[in-house]
């Protein structure tokens, strides 16, 4: 039989472990066994993080609808009370988008609701 020399596994492993963790620091972005582990942390955080962008995202909306809201004599909380109670059926997602292009549709908006 020929011989077989095994590096080239090995090394492919070895840079693409290197590749996955370009620009962080330290040992992490040169060391095998320190880029595993900081590729594996990634990962759980970039999972938790992915469920946390949804919460921050909401968080900026209502921030977005109370700042348009408060110079037409509302808060945000009487705004959203009254919408529901006129049965308007927009997310804080569309009311922050209208909030930022659009001043005029969400005024009158605004005013329907009050």
């Amino acid at each position: 039989m020929s011989r077989v020399k095994r590096g080239t596994t090995s090394l492919k492993r070895r840079k693409s472990v290197l590749s996955a963790v370009k620009g962080y620091r330290f040992g992490r972005k040169s060391k095998e066994r320190e880029a595993k582990i900081a590729i594996a942390h990634a990962g759980v955080y970039s999972f938790a993080h992915r469920k946390d962008k949804k919460s921050d995202f909401r968080g900026l909306w209502m921030v977005r609808i109370n700042a348009a809201v408060r110079p037409l004599g509302m808060s945000f909380s009487k705004f959203i009370d009254a919408m529901k109670k006129k049965g308007f059926d927009l997310n804080r997602k569309m009311l922050s988008e209208i909030a930022q292009q659009d001043m005029t549709a969400f005024e009158r908006i605004v005013n329907q609701a009050k």
